[in-house]
């Protein structure tokens, strides 16, 4: 695993992610993408093994309903293909995805 992909990860995980987790996982997996969903994956599991709120009456009430709705849009961003990851596989179509379209003169009137 490079610079440019722990940064990645860490930008996509968190700073308090341990780097030598994320080098076993990289190891095992082989891409960038592919640890930061088993990651967070992991995450939205233990999220969901808890209770979704937690109130104490005329205390406090927490609801991690939104955290886990958070983490199931993080993980439908990178298993679109959002937020390229530095080792990502280039499809061929330029650095930027951006085909290149040739335009033929044609005769006027």
């Amino acid at each position: 695993m490079d610079d440019a992909v722990k940064a990645w990860l860490l930008a996509e995980l968190g700073t308090a992610t341990n780097v030598t987790d994320l080098q076993t996982r990289y190891t095992r997996l082989g891409t960038a993408r592919a640890v930061a969903l088993e990651v967070l994956r992991e995450r939205l599991a233990a999220l969901r093994a808890q209770p979704a709120t937690v109130s104490v009456p005329n205390a406090v009430s927490v609801g991690f309903a939104e955290n886990i709705k958070a983490y199931e849009r993080q993980i439908a961003a990178l298993e679109a293909g959002d937020n390229p990851a530095p080792d990502d596989p280039t499809d061929g179509t330029g650095t930027e995805g951006i085909d290149l379209l040739m335009l033929r003169e044609r005769p006027r009137r």
